[in-house]
């Protein structure tokens, strides 16, 4: 086996994890973030860590990266020119929307405009029914003059979107390849090809997404590529999804849109694998970095998957990880609002100036700085001393507002902390009390930069006892691309009711996408002893507008013969349903409206779980220091390196264990133990809760 390696690229930070699994060796490494250029980050780092860690770049089997290039490009709106094609009379559809507001209780706020102009949406005389007939062919006269209409728009890219081409493709097809063949440096994108599912608006609006992104993808990916072939001619490349799955690079320059939500999936991935090693089925996780926090929740260690999101205002309906965003980080500024009242974020100061403590000019007071105060953080600064922070500074932007309050400037900072806790609380509900679970029955897993900071007021606050912070929470992401699977997702709408009839469709479809399911494995060259395929169907009560995603089948291959009868399907759904919204009829009808087949290949071999070996005997204390915890008085508490930890070694709070990466206060009377794996188990204080 050689090296496999995963790369992650942030804001601020472009984290590696680099491993060889056949000798247990293992690699992390951060450098700093090229945002007009990532994969400059991407090849510079590589270099550096190979040559820093002795690394030959022909061992390197595999890299796999998470990739913000779509989603910067998205928020920012620096994608390509993008030309619609759409069914006559559905010209202005994208812009109609579903007629809801943003914000429901702001009248100000509207929906961001269109990524393609009115001037720039072609309407083609078609039309496809509802069952998928033949109403109307476009005329070759018609196909050509919107032709002309796309080249004459001097678009990059062009989204094609008819309406019910889900149910029959035909015409869109036809047009695509009168397009490609006379404007084949145009990008195409295909609703049919993108997403084929009913809801007319999404997947129209997934579509020109798609489109908008597939120039800036595509030259980014060939930069990269070569890049990579280059240095490690060996290596095969993967992109990583937003349902938390790699794919090919091929597949990535065709849908750039599932890259949409890369690195929080990557890091769910991540936390998933940490929660296998140490036997902890149900976590909920805390990715705090510098500008926001992440939150997302794992069952029997799978990431729940969405349907619908939207990414910088705009809609996207693809399986993507359930991840929650709160504007929570270690860049969060404190301020006050017309109210008088002190609130904090989700205006960030960035990684430029950055705190204040940070001495590049910051003005502003944030958690960073606040944590420093405390003397949560130290004074010898960030990533192992190499980036160091100046109190003084902090204490300096503090002061105005804790004259305001009068209060001391700790006192301060400790409100300012709880703001941001009870934020991050706030967005843990939402994924677990709001959809039926109990946050006490899950483990708190927090990672990124600054989630070990703050998960001990987080978990306090939802009633859990136990926290895990992994072996490397600040390199979670980039580790979580190393274990993710390939990963390949299939759909096909057909309305039907949940009987014996509806299960003939049903079985009909499963073949169907069976094949392509087996079509794509060969295609991909995927190892055939980690094969596996899902069957889900999204069905609701007849009457309901909208559907769950209800898992009924798993196997290394479907087909007909494995459908399951209608009791366990209709079991399967009412216990959905009931989890959802705490009701379910075991009597009303249901029907089915899409059927979905994943598709994943196993590209990680899970290692068995290290075991202790001895005595570990006791962590060696590094420094001590005053640190402020729940009360307003300092405690003198030990500082301990935890690189320096050995598996099984156990540590008794109050202390404060520093890592290159992030740090992690053990509140008093709390307990922290190493696993075999380096994550670090914390309990808290039963008394906590009494």
């Amino acid at each position: 086996m050689g090296w496999t390696v995963g790369v992650d690229v942030g804001g601020t930070f472009t984290d590696f994890f680099a491993a060889k699994g056949d000798e247990g060796l293992i690699h992390v490494y951060k450098t700093s973030s090229t945002p007009s250029n990532p994969a400059e980050a991407i090849l510079n780092g590589l270099d550096a860590m190979c040559e820093k860690f002795d690394i030959p770049m022909d061992q390197i089997d595999r890299l796999s990266h998470g990739t913000t290039v779509g989603t910067n490009a998205l928020i920012q709106r620096t994608g390509s020119r993008v030309a619609l094609v759409t069914t006559k009379g559905f010209r202005d559809l994208l812009e109609i929307g579903r007629q809801t507001r943003p914000h429901m209780y702001d009248l100000q706020i509207d929906h961001p405009e269109p990524l393609v102009g009115r001037e720039h949406r072609i309407e083609l005389n078609e039309r496809i029914g509802a069952q998928g007939e033949s109403v109307r062919e476009p005329s070759s006269e018609d196909i050509d003059a919107a032709v002309d209409e796309v080249i004459a728009a001097d678009a990059g890219a062009c989204a094609i979107g008819f309406i019910f081409s889900f149910r029959n493709n035909v015409n869109e097809q036809t047009f695509a390849k009168a397009l490609r063949a006379r404007a084949p440096d145009v990008a195409v994108s295909v609703s049919s090809e993108v997403q084929p599912e009913f809801r007319e608006y999404e997947r129209l609006s997934t579509t020109v997404l798609n489109a908008y992104l597939q120039p800036v993808m595509s030259r980014y990916l060939e930069t990269l590529e070569a890049g990579i072939a280059k240095r490690a001619p060996n290596a095969s490349l993967g992109i990583n999804q937003s349902n938390g799955g790699l794919m090919s690079v091929g597949r990535s320059r065709e849908f750039p849109v599932r890259t949409a939500l890369s690195g929080p999936a990557a890091g769910a991935v991540g936390a998933a694998h940490a929660a296998r090693q140490i036997g902890r089925r149900n976590i909920i996780t805390l990715d705090m970095g510098g500008t926001s926090a992440d939150v997302a929740l794992i069952r029997d260690y799978k990431v729940d998957l969405a349907f619908d999101r939207d990414v910088a205002g705009f809609p996207i309906r693809m399986p993507c990880v359930d991840v929650e965003t709160v504007g929570a980080g270690g860049g969060s500024v404190a301020w006050f609002d017309r109210d008088g009242l002190l609130k904090a974020g989700p205006k960030s100061a960035g990684a430029y100036p950055g705190p204040a403590c940070y001495g590049n000019g910051g003005t502003e007071p944030t958690t960073t700085d606040a944590n420093l105060l405390l003397g949560r953080l130290s004074s010898r600064g960030l990533l192992d001393g190499d980036m160091g922070l100046d109190s003084a500074l902090s204490r300096q932007v503090y002061q105005p507002i804790a004259d305001e309050l009068g209060f001391t400037v700790e006192k301060t900072a400790q409100g300012m902390l709880g703001i941001v806790i009870a934020n991050m609380v706030r967005t843990i509900r939402m994924i677990s009390v709001e959809r039926g679970h109990d946050p006490r029955d899950f483990v708190l897993m927090p990672f990124g930069g600054a989630g070990p900071l703050h998960a001990r007021g987080v978990a306090v606050s939802l009633g859990m006892k136990e926290m895990v912070v992994p072996s490397a929470p600040g390199i979670i992401c980039a580790q979580g691309l190393l274990v993710s699977d390939l990963k390949e997702d299939f759909v096909t709408s057909r309305r039907f009711a949940l009987n014996a009839g509806g299960l003939t469709i049903l079985a009909s479809a499963l073949e169907e996408l069976n094949t392509k399911a087996m079509n794509w494995f060969e295609s991909e060259k995927t190892p055939t002893n980690g094969r596996q395929v899902q069957l889900v169907v999204d069905a609701r009560y007849v009457g309901q507008n909208f559907e769950l995603a209800v898992p009924v089948a798993t196997a290394a291959s479907l087909t007909s013969r494995d459908v399951p009868d209608v009791p366990t399907v209709r079991t399967a759904f009412c216990q959905a349903h009931d989890q959802a919204y705490g009701y379910a009829s075991e009597t009303d009808p249901i029907e089915i409206v899409n059927v979905r087949l994943t598709a994943s290949a196993s590209l990680h071999k899970f290692e068995d779980k290290a075991s202790l070996d001895g005595d570990p005997g006791k962590p060696q204390v590094r420094d001590v220091r005053p640190v402020f915890f729940d009360d307003e008085t300092p405690v003198e508490t030990r500082i301990f390196d935890r690189a320096e930890m050995r598996p099984g070694q156990k540590i008794a709070g109050p202390a404060v264990l520093e890592q290159m990466d992030t740090t992690t206060p053990v509140y008093p009377d709390d307990m922290a133990e190493m696993t075999p794996d380096g994550h670090l188990i914390i309990t808290i204080n039963p008394e906590v809760f009494a």
